[in-house]
Formats: structure tokens, C-alpha cells, sequence
């Protein structure tokens, strides 16, 4: 017998891509509309712009052994983030 499972409550959109300015240079980011929200909702948290989090990310992305691309060191970080918050509940 296979477990059920729900359908994602947003839905599966695609990536939607939003331009950025991190580290002084002009770029763009797509992620699909749940992470955006995430992102959105972690930049408050911390009382920082989107794009300075998204620029903290990057800059601990580059130092890595093996560097990622943004977008899925954005992701990897929200999703850790989700986690880490769902410990300590």
C-alpha cells in the first residue's frame, strides 16, 4: 500500500526570475514563487533587505569547495532554514 500524498497548496509553478543588486552588480534570480515567499518571509525575519540575504548567501556560496549556482544555494539555505525552525519547535 503506497502512501497518499497532497498536492502542493501553491500549486507547481515554474521558476519566476526577479532582478537583483548584490554586491553592487546588477543580477537576476529565478526561483519558483514558494521560495520567493520564503525568501521574503526569512528577509523580514532578519530585518534585512532581500537583497542583502540573497548577497550573504552568495558570498558564503563562493567560499564552498564546490560553489553552486545562486539560485540552488538559495534554495538549499531557505530549505535548511525550514528545517532548523522546525527543530526548535
Amino acid at each position: 500500500m503506497s502512501a497518499s500524498i497532497s498536492p502542493a497548496a501553491g500549486g507547481f509553478a515554474g521558476p519566476v526570475k526577479r532582478s537583483l543588486t548584490i554586491a553592487g552588480h546588477p543580477t537576476s534570480l529565478s526561483l519558483e514563487p514558494v521560495f520567493w515567499e520564503a525568501l521574503e518571509r526569512a528577509a523580514g525575519a532578519l530585518d534585512m533587505p532581500i537583497n542583502a540575504v540573497v548577497a550573504a548567501i552568495d558570498a558564503q556560496r563562493i567560499m564552498a569547495a564546490n560553489p553552486s549556482n545562486l539560485a540552488s544555494a538559495t534554495r538549499v539555505w531557505l530549505f535548511e532554514r525550514a528545517i532548523d525552525a522546525s527543530k526548535s519547535q
